[in-house]
């Protein structure tokens, strides 16, 4: 096994990877059909959030990451403004379980769960990518979160791992209609009724945003408002300024977090792969368990899976022997198939082989009652593809 302390010499900063890890659970959640463990535990948001992290990491190969988390639900910001996020309902019962589970598969990767009372992961998120600006690296954020826009520029980017799609300065300006230095501006004037955040009666993001291009920002749109020709506009925003300026106070994000984790200490780990492999087994999640043993053979820990997690014929099946220690290492390929031609392709040199395993990913592990979720197609060690079969678009 692999030691999971740091390297004696430090990484150098040069790509942070900072996860918003609640954001992704709550979509994960509603994008996975419900996958239980044999004792009825669900945890489709944990095999979604565990997926997310293996291929983030291979593909994006950071030399430092922050995996962060919402530790409560009130913050400063109701201090600021009591009814803030108070309209949220509670998560569903489903998720709620998988809170920890998602903590303690974060700390299986040798990674750090990282919170903070009286602040949101988005304050802690502003926070690393300042830190990591003055330090010249350049920031991916794994989050989809409209008010971490404000944060996006040349060197920061945001990446959608739900929709595998990255966020920039453009696709900032698509969504709000100016560059993102302008975001904080534009939210304080729309509001967001998600949250409680008032804004200005009558002001949507298109008007927001037509204002403060005309203005520059929301001080001196407020101090000239006397001067917007439109009635209903202009008496809005006089007799609403205070609450533009509040909302202003609620969407900013602060970045000036009191870290208990320095960036420099959060430099990417190899997993702790005793760990990981009983987690991954405890949980069912066969495939996951497949892929960790093909890129690291060397390294492979053999676990005996709980009595509630194992079938009958499972628990009786013979251990697959451990790879030889001389055994070259894998150059893995791994695609997630998400077009026909693409599945047409993976059809077609399985046929020309002759010879495919295949592995299910279901919604349990009592046959009688599983539903497919997809299938793994594996053509030879290290080259294999997963079809989503049951997953539901956010």
């Amino acid at each position: 096994m692999i030691d999971p302390a740091p390297l004696t010499t430090p990484l150098p900063l040069r790509h942070v990877l900072l996860v918003d890890a609640s954001g992704f659970i709550f979509r994960a959640f509603h994008a996975i059909q419900i996958l239980t463990r044999p004792d009825g535990t669900p945890v489709n948001a944990v095999y979604g959030f565990i997926t997310m992290l293996m291929k983030l990491l291979e593909d994006m190969q950071p030399d430092h990451i922050a995996v962060i988390f919402d530790s409560a639900r009130k913050t400063f910001r109701n201090d600021i403004a009591p009814s803030y996020k108070a309209n949220r309902t509670d998560p569903p019962d489903e998720l709620v379980p998988q809170f920890e589970l998602v903590r303690e598969a974060t700390r299986a990767f040798n990674l750090d769960c990282i919170e903070l009372n009286g602040f949101e992961a988005d304050d802690l998120i502003a926070t690393y990518t300042k830190e990591a600006l003055q330090a010249g690296a350049d920031v991916t954020i794994v989050s989809s979160d409209k008010d971490l826009m404000q944060l996006v520029s040349d060197r920061v980017c945001m990446w959608d791992s739900i929709k595998n799609r990255k966020i920039g300065p453009e696709q900032v300006v698509e969504k709000f209609g100016v560059p993102p230095e302008k975001v904080v501006d534009v939210q304080s004037l729309a509001g967001d009724s998600t949250d409680n955040v008032p804004g200005v009666p009558g002001i949507g993001i298109k008007t927001a945003a037509q204002l403060i291009q005309e203005y520059g920002d929301l001080d001196t749109l407020l101090t000239r408002a006397i001067e917007i020709k439109q009635n209903k506009r202009r008496e809005s925003l006089i007799e609403h300024a205070d609450k533009a300026r509040l909302s202003r106070e609620l969407v900013r994000l602060r970045d000036d977090v009191p870290l208990t984790i320095p960036l420099t200490q959060l430099e990417r780990r190899q997993p702790d792969l005793e760990h990981l492999e009983r987690f991954l087994t405890e949980q069912g999640f066969k495939s996951i368990l497949a892929r960790l043993h093909s890129r690291h053979p060397k390294e492979k820990a053999p676990v005996s899976a709980p009595s509630m997690t194992a079938s009958p014929s499972e628990s009786a099946r013979p251990s697959t022997p451990a790879p030889s220690m001389s055994s070259p290492p894998i150059k893995a390929r791994y695609e997630l198939v998400q077009t026909v031609e693409a599945l047409e392709q993976w059809v077609a040199d399985a046929v020309q082989q002759g010879l495919v395993a295949i592995d299910t990913e279901t919604t349990s592990l009592d046959q009688t009652q599983a539903e497919l979720v997809g299938m793994s197609l594996c053509l030879q060690p290290g080259k294999a593809c997963y079809i989503p079969l049951g997953h539901i678009a956010p």
